[in-house]
């Protein structure tokens, strides 16, 4: 493609703002009632999710992260964190080039993604480490509530 792609610019400067909302909370925890929705491509590479929950998520899954997450980790291309499922905790690994929405009700703020194409080749981040750290998350699915 010839010239500028600004979309995609676009799109990465808004990832960008997720990263850097996710390295606050790392650094600092949720101030206040912020807590965050993300939902995510679960079948786009790169992202580390437990069998059983893939099966029941075959192409989108959100997340919150609140009250019951451990161990928050961002780097450049996604984040890890553990979250509660049905009383297991999973230790999941988001690219954030999965991303599909970001929203933090409390301040009434969301955005909307368009993942990119898969680029043959592309690196993908080691598999997560296994020990919970304290933090705060829940699980829930909201494909209930999504107008059809």
């Amino acid at each position: 493609m010839d010239g500028f792609n600004y979309e995609e610019m676009v799109q990465e400067g808004l990832r960008g703002v997720v990263r850097e909302a996710l390295e606050i909370a790392v650094r600092e925890g949720l101030p206040g009632s912020h807590h965050f929705y993300i939902a995510f491509k679960t079948d786009y590479p790169g992202v580390q999710l437990a069998d059983y929950l893939k099966e029941r998520h075959e192409e989108e899954m959100t997340i919150v992260i609140q009250h019951q997450y451990w161990g928050l980790e961002v780097d450049e291309q996604g984040f890890y964190v553990t979250l509660s499922f049905s009383d297991s905790q999973e230790r999941i690994y988001v690219p954030f080039h999965a991303l599909l929405s970001f929203m933090d009700p409390y301040a009434k703020f969301g955005l909307q993604f368009v993942p990119p194409p898969v680029v043959e080749g592309e690196e993908l981040p080691p598999s997560p480490t296994s020990s919970p750290a304290d933090g705060e998350g829940n699980i829930v699915s909201l494909d209930k509530f999504r107008k059809k």
